[in-house]
């Protein structure tokens, strides 16, 4: 909700070249290492391409893949600044070796008050272990959190722990908890 990818041009790379890279590239048996550390972004790319076949096409389809544009939703960037002012501000994700890199990128490096990155301590949503580690973080009990995410199932998780969930579809869910 906060970074956002250009789905745009990942299906024109998918169908410039024929290849299924969203599925391949997110099938839970190559995405999963990556997103919980135990591989690095780089292995994580050289699993995709031996997954399609590993020819020059592939190399060259996985090059433009891993280079396309991300960008911050500077609405909810702002959003989320005021409620830094009351309240700490943890982002939760599931992400992989390089999301310090993407977050210097974005010009978020200082933004929250913490990150708790899936590759960083070996959990990712929805194990309930990454919202206990937050709420430490946060220094608040689950039942004092507010877990926001694009994914249904990353808040019923939340809740599960006793958070208060908002499942994200679009700004206005956001604004309504925080606005």
């Amino acid at each position: 909700m906060l970074r956002h990818f250009d789905h745009a041009a990942q299906a024109d790379i998918e169908a410039r070249y024929g290849l299924p890279l969203m599925e391949t590239a997110f099938d839970p048996e190559l995405i999963m290492p990556a997103t919980l550390g135990q591989v690095s972004e780089a292995q994580w790319v050289e699993s995709i391409i031996a997954a399609l076949g590993g020819d020059e096409r592939v190399r060259q389809a996985m090059a433009e893949f891993v280079t396309i544009r991300f960008w911050v939703d500077e609405e909810v960037r702002t959003l989320l600044a005021r409620a830094q002012a009351q309240v700490p501000v943890i982002l939760v994700t599931n992400a992989m070796d390089t999301l310090e890199e993407h977050l210097d990128l974005l010009g978020l490096t200082y933004f929250a008050d913490d990150v708790v990155s899936s590759a960083r301590v070996g959990v990712a949503k929805p194990d309930r272990r990454i919202y206990e580690i937050a709420a430490e973080r946060a220094g608040a009990a689950p039942e004092r959190c507010l877990f926001v995410d694009d994914r249904l199932q990353n808040v019923e998780a939340a809740r599960s722990l006793g958070m208060t969930g908002v499942h994200y579809r679009s700004f206005q869910d956001l604004a309504a908890v925080l606005g």
